[in-house]
């Protein structure tokens, strides 16, 4: 197998990057970017520790962050599974990167930077939502941010209903659970999962 061990071997296939593809990384959120993010429910958000990578889906109602300034994103930590991988990394690396979907969009944004997680009162407080708060925030700094070529979700066709999945035709999550346990319970599991993330959203 023919393989690239070398940043220059790499070059001599793909060429000079375009003036667009430097131009438009910042150092800060512009308006525009800011208006992009602020329209984003959901970021794919990827750190890195001792034991390797972790790259974690994160959404919410309207917008997934809040900007709290040019160079800050704040993100509640909503209820997931309790494995907090992501903020195990955290706290022992602080690098983060992030990619923002907007749905009805082919533009991506994406940032690099740093983050940290905070349990200040007042800041868990500001993101009420349905009475009960994040148990933690992950408060980003800016390193860089741009946005993403559209060609991807073009190719992914991925806002077109008419390409979209059958859920019926896929395993339930009952069916991977049982097939990375044997003895798993797959129909208890799958008949009070609904019922319980209802109730546990936020």
């Amino acid at each position: 197998m023919q393989v690239i061990r070398t940043v220059d071997e790499l070059k001599q296939i793909y060429g000079d990057v375009s003036e667009a593809s430097v131009a438009k990384v910042t150092q800060a959120l512009t308006a525009e970017y800011r208006q992009m993010i602020e329209l984003s429910p959901f970021v794919a958000l990827a750190t890195v520790g001792p034991e390797g990578l972790d790259c974690s889906p994160r959404g919410d109602r309207g917008s997934v962050i809040r900007v709290e300034d040019e160079k800050t994103l704040a993100m509640p930590d909503w209820r997931g599974n309790n494995r907090v991988d992501s903020l195990v990394n955290i706290v022992r690396d602080p690098r983060v990167a992030l990619m923002f979907l907007i749905p009805g969009s082919n533009t991506t944004m994406r940032v690099n930077g740093k983050a940290v997680v905070s349990v200040e009162p007042d800041l868990l407080r500001s993101f009420e939502m349905d009475q009960k708060h994040p148990r933690s925030v992950i408060l980003i700094s800016i390193d860089e941010v741009y946005f993403q070529c559209a060609r991807a979700v073009m190719r992914a066709d991925l806002w077109n209903p008419a390409v979209q999945v059958d859920a019926k035709s896929l395993p339930t999550p009952g069916d991977l659970l049982k097939a990375a346990k044997a003895d798993f319970d797959k129909v208890t599991y799958d008949r009070e999962w609904p019922a319980r993330a209802v109730k546990t959203m936020w």
